[in-house]
């Protein structure tokens, strides 16, 4: 199947092969996309990154280093993407932080404010910052997609996720706002609700264990989510089948958000 071929675009937050950037760059490839990704700043984190991205089959990949928190680095990655691509037709925006200290039952009331701003920040302003400057070149071309990650715990008190809820349910309200301005542009914009997968950001979230026992007894498929689940949801978003989907938080979570109790 090539439902994106003749499509590429941005991805940022591919650690390694178990987060949730990669499952979605290898369904996007899979269905045809052409990709480019960053990796944070370093040495060793640009090789994690190559490592992961080679598995799914992408030679000599294009991957640049980018620190989210800092403008000129945002700057410099879409600069140089869009002097060496001719097209942008999707952002994946797959990044998150909050200090782990602060991610534990019981410690939420205790979050200093400058853990509390740094989550915000690169937790769902970084979504704005890289929307502002993918519009131009996605606009030259008719339009795209943009797409960010976010999860239950934005909406409902998950215990030990404190400070990151908060960040995703801004990061959902940002989808919103966004979608509102960019799509008279004909880009849209959407999160996926993913379900608790065991990746390095979410080990450091102190309740991750209890969520991935309980979801198996509470989900309506009676399992947790697999990274091709959002893979797969991620393909359909970028597509053209979702021409007409923005604004949205779609729950990929095997049905646990629609369970009460």
């Amino acid at each position: 199947m090539s439902l994106l071929a003749g499509k590429c675009g941005l991805i940022f937050g591919v650690a390694n092969d178990r987060s949730y950037a990669f499952h979605i760059a290898r369904s996007l490839v899979e269905h045809g996309a052409r990709c480019a990704f960053t990796s944070l700043p370093g040495e060793k984190n640009e090789r994690r990154t190559r490592r992961a991205v080679e598995k799914i089959g992408v030679g000599s990949p294009w991957v640049r280093p980018c620190d989210a928190g800092r403008d000129e680095d945002l700057d410099a990655v879409f600069e140089a993407y869009t002097a060496e691509h001719e097209r942008l037709d999707f952002l994946i925006h797959s990044i998150a932080f909050a200090d782990r200290q602060w991610l534990a039952p019981g410690r939420f009331t205790d979050t200093p404010r400058s853990a509390y701003l740094s989550a915000i920040d690169i937790s769902a302003y970084t979504l704005a910052a890289m929307a502002q400057r993918a519009r131009a070149p996605m606009t030259a071309t008719g339009g795209g997609s943009v797409l960010s990650m976010s999860y239950y715990g934005a909406e409902k008190v998950v215990p030990g996720y404190n400070v990151m809820g908060v960040a995703k349910a801004a990061l959902e309200c940002t989808t919103r706002y966004l979608a509102a301005e960019l799509g008279e542009r004909n880009i849209r914009v959407n999160a996926i609700s993913g379900g608790p997968l065991r990746t390095l950001a979410s080990s450091a979230v102190g309740g991750i264990d209890v969520m991935l026992e309980r979801t198996p007894e509470r989900a309506p498929l009676r399992r947790n989510v697999e990274g091709a689940d959002v893979g797969g949801a991620a393909v359909f978003l970028v597509s053209d089948l979702a021409s007409g989907v923005t604004g949205e938080t779609i729950y990929v979570d095997c049905g646990v958000n629609t369970i009460g109790a």
